[in-house]
């Protein structure tokens, strides 16, 4: 449990920096997302090798599906609500989903200090982006929805990528199966969206950023810390993403942060050290570990 917290929170840093190395590209946002999640996916498959065929499963490639979804719904989300709703809305939702499917799936129920430390994270996170203030659009409805399933599906692929490296499947297998489909599935949108735009150096090298550092090289640390630590604390601990993309635009781009912003800052920090903090194992998760090896068993 020691080094899983930190891998993951290393993935959310650079997850982070996804949204300033974007502003280098002269593109469409979803032609972005696509050549980002193409590079990636490719980058995590190449590393899983021969290993990735004997992590193939079906859940997992459903979880790929999740993967590609996701991209599609976060855009169309922000395209109809603007960037603060539809960013507060999909990153919030993800750990709440996540508690909740780790709980239907794996019978883990969380803990009190994950309910309020992940509810005070969401809070934090939600004053952190509305401080910069809220410009909806005029689908704000259809764009909420779209934010909920898209925190839906990464809750989802969460889950499985969890569930199946908890049975014993390498890290980095689950990932290559998982983000080398979605790279299929996404490799046509790419296609239609146009891919000339990359051939000018500073976007090809913030493209090749966004694939090798904001998605393979995270997923590669995520996995890692998936081993040892449990999925709904993962999705917490993500939350210090948009706080890394915070501090960049204050550093790197000049932004300002609104006294609500610097609290809502200061609110996520407290609750991810409290989420990353170890608890105590009870009596009853002492009796659930037995069963969990059981049914690791091939």
């Amino acid at each position: 449990m020691r080094n899983g917290p930190l891998a993951v929170v290393a993935a959310s840093v650079l997850w982070g920096t996804a949204g300033t190395a974007g502003l280098l590209v002269s593109a469409d946002s979803v032609a972005l997302a696509a050549a980002r999640l193409v590079i990636g996916g490719a980058a995590l498959a190449l590393v899983a090798g021969a290993g990735i065929r004997k992590a193939i499963r079906p859940s997992l490639l459903l979880a790929a599906v999740a993967v590609a979804a996701y991209q599609l719904c976060f855009f169309a989300a922000v395209g109809r609500t603007g960037v603060a709703i539809g960013t507060v809305v999909a990153i919030g939702s993800g750990p709440v989903f996540t508690g909740l499917l780790s709980w239907v799936l794996h019978g883990r129920r969380p803990s009190g200090r994950w309910v309020m430390a992940t509810s005070a994270a969401v809070c934090g996170c939600a004053a952190l982006i509305v401080g910069g203030g809220i410009e909806a659009g005029g689908q704000t409805v259809s764009g909420v929805l779209f934010a909920l399933l898209g925190g839906l599906l990464y809750a989802f692929y969460a889950v499985m990528a969890a569930r199946a490296i908890g049975r014993g499947a390498e890290s980095n297998a689950v990932m290559g199966v998982m983000f080398g489909g979605a790279a299929l599935i996404m490799l046509p949108v790419l296609l239609v969206q146009g891919v000339a735009w990359p051939g000018e150096p500073r976007g090809l090298l913030a493209v090749v950023y966004l694939g090798l550092g904001t998605t393979a090289l995270s997923y590669f640390l995520y996995g890692r810390g998936l081993r040892t630590t449990p999925v709904a604390t993962a999705a917490t601990l993500a939350l210090a993403e948009p706080a890394v993309a915070a501090l960049l635009g204050l550093v790197v781009l000049g932004e300002r942060l609104a006294p609500i912003s610097i609290a809502g800052l200061a609110l996520l920090a407290l609750s991810l050290v409290a989420v990353a903090v170890p608890e105590k194992a009870t009596a009853r998760d002492r009796e659930v570990v037995p069963e969990r090896e059981l049914e690791s068993q091939p």
